[in-house]
């Protein structure tokens, strides 16, 4: 398993540490995976020691197929990008929005802006998360949250990011149905229910063992 709670089809040494290192051991080989992208067949450099190396995974999946389209202008962001499909899939709907791909994980940070500048998509900045300037708010949110790091970690990250949507901003969070989706949601509503401003929080969808979470800020 994998800190998403997700199962990979190919063991890699490296990856039995947590995706969530800032800084994985063992040798950084890229290798190229062919995957499908907002109907685009493209090629990816993935690695060792970051999350679902071998393509899209589950849970990713259920998201792109779900979750609506994008704002089209504004700030859009990608909380733990790993090599980048939820941030190319936005940029590539959002060619005018400017797109943010979060990740404590330096080699996902390298693969990802690595994929963002092999497919021309200008728009894709990938930092580390304090790097992210404090002022900007998110009209678009997407995300699958590293479940397995722990409540206190995970919790944080939500606690930092969420809050930050802009008015009428939307998060989309998938998470798996057996590893405390809906109670995550209950913790998200009420921890919302103390920042400024009103959100809106609900399961959008329930696909293959998944849900979609939707967060609204009013």
């Amino acid at each position: 398993m994998n800190p998403h709670g997700e199962e990979s089809t190919t063991i890699h040494p490296v990856n039995s540490q947590h995706y969530f290192s800032a800084s994985p051991e063992g040798p950084f080989t890229r290798r190229r995976v062919s995957v499908s992208l907002d109907g685009r067949e493209v090629s990816v450099a993935t690695a060792g020691g970051i999350f679902s190396p071998d393509g899209v995974d589950k849970g990713t999946a259920v998201l792109l197929k779900h979750a609506p389209d994008p704002a089209s202008h504004g700030d859009l962001l990608d909380i733990g990008c790993g090599w980048g499909p939820l941030a190319l899939t936005l940029a590539m709907r959002s060619p005018e929005a400017t797109v943010w791909a979060v990740d404590v994980n330096e080699r996902s940070r390298i693969l990802c802006a690595e994929n963002a500048a092999a497919l021309g998509l200008s728009n894709v900045r990938v930092m580390a998360p304090e790097d992210v300037p404090a002022e900007i708010e998110f009209d678009t949110i997407w995300s699958n949250p590293p479940i397995r790091v722990g409540k206190e970690v995970l919790h944080g990250l939500l606690e930092h990011w969420l809050p930050r949507l802009s008015p009428e901003g939307t998060a989309w969070l998938v998470v798996q149905k057996n590893l405390g989706a809906d109670s995550l949601l209950a913790w998200i509503t009420t921890m919302l229910a103390g920042a400024a401003g009103t959100f809106t929080s609900g399961r959008a969808e329930t696909a293959k063992g998944f849900r979609l979470l939707r967060i609204s800020r009013d």
